[in-house]
């Protein structure tokens, strides 16, 4: 029964459906006109967060373009830690047959899965897309992310929610419970605001997306049956 639980094949064939259904949606927004809608909603969250008084991600970008180096290790960190981490996290749990792994790896897929119909009807393009924010994948690292295969492979309009907040929430909530490493467990909280400096210090997010991304983690968190 434990052996028949942990099974690869089938973990491989929802997180395959997951993805299927995340790229689904990309070809929807890319067929019909959704780059536009997305560039129009992106001005909207813009006027929205200067209204409410926390339109911040200028200056604490701007804090940091100076600091080119600094902000090429960020990039890496934005292409690869969140993502790297949250399945590297899974792995390690599946291989190890721990009872916690089915509720964390729910809970990502939910995240992802109830992003997707806020990215198909509320399209909005990344704050690096707007004429008062720095592009730091393309300028700093050189490294265009809306051209060639990786273009192919990621949805550029789906800004909000932000799923690399909700993942760092699943995966913090995760590694708090789960670490056999106790100073792990104490750090673990740290990972989500540490994400969401990394993501509007990159101009990829905004902090709209980063609490609506929050509040998806923790939902898929709880609908997965994670009571703390």
């Amino acid at each position: 029964m434990r052996g028949k639980r942990f099974n690869g094949r089938r973990e491989v064939t929802i997180g395959l459906g997951v993805y299927a259904a995340y790229l689904l949606v990309r070809q929807v927004k890319l067929r019909t006109q959704g780059r536009a809608k997305a560039e129009r909603n992106a001005e909207r969250v813009v006027a929205l967060e200067r209204r409410l008084g926390i339109h911040v991600e200028p200056l604490l970008q701007g804090f940091l373009l100076p600091r080119r180096r600094l902000l090429a290790v960020l990039n890496v960190a934005y292409v690869t830690l969140n993502v790297v981490l949250t399945v590297g996290w899974l792995m390690l749990l599946f291989r190890r047959r721990d009872p916690a792994f089915h509720r964390y790896r729910r809970a990502a897929a939910l995240a992802t899965l109830g992003a997707q119909p806020v990215f198909l009807f509320f399209p909005v393009a990344p704050p690096r897309s707007l004429d008062h924010m720095t592009d730091t994948l393309r300028e700093v690292s050189g490294f265009d992310i809306d051209r060639g295969l990786v273009a192919e492979v990621y949805d550029p309009l789906a800004a909000l929610p932000s799923i690399h907040l909700a993942f760092a929430v699943v995966t913090a909530a995760g590694l708090a419970e789960a670490a056999r490493t106790p100073w792990i467990r104490r750090a673990a909280p740290g990972y989500p605001p540490a994400v969401a400096g990394i993501v509007f210090v990159t101009g990829n997010h905004y902090v709209l997306d980063a609490v609506a991304g929050w509040a998806l983690g923790r939902f898929a968190l709880r609908l997965s049956g994670h009571a703390r």
